[in-house]
């Protein structure tokens, strides 16, 4: 595949993902009725809403950012990870959805890795 087809798709990807966690953050974040109950059923608290709504919204922001894309990637992956968790082991239902987010952000990591070579801290 050429460089500007893998450019295009991910900025594509990109796109996506942050338009996803922007939303579902806001939702989180602005108290959607559904995101209540989930939390009340998660059972940590509404902090914990909070907590991941700030995180999504900001994954979906930095996403977009070339310097922090790669790190927000990564964050996004951690948190996919934690809701594949809570949907196995504490609400049940599918957790498919948060599988494909976390297989996309995962895309996205590995390929600004490649992008921008090793991390440095």
């Amino acid at each position: 595949m050429n460089e500007k087809i893998k450019s295009y798709t991910l900025l594509g990807v990109k796109l996506l993902l942050a338009l996803v966690f922007f939303a579902a953050g806001g939702a989180k974040l602005g108290g959607v009725p559904d995101m209540v109950v989930l939390y009340d059923q998660i059972g940590f608290g509404q902090w914990f809403r909070y907590l991941t709504g700030i995180l999504e919204v900001g994954g979906a922001i930095a996403l977009l950012i070339p310097k922090t894309s790669l790190y927000a990637a990564a964050l996004l992956v951690c948190i996919m990870i934690g809701a594949i968790g809570t949907h196995l082991f504490l609400i049940g239902g599918s957790f498919m959805p948060a599988l494909v987010l976390g297989l996309l952000s995962t895309m996205v990591a590995f390929a600004e890795h490649k992008k921008k070579g090793s991390i440095h801290v």
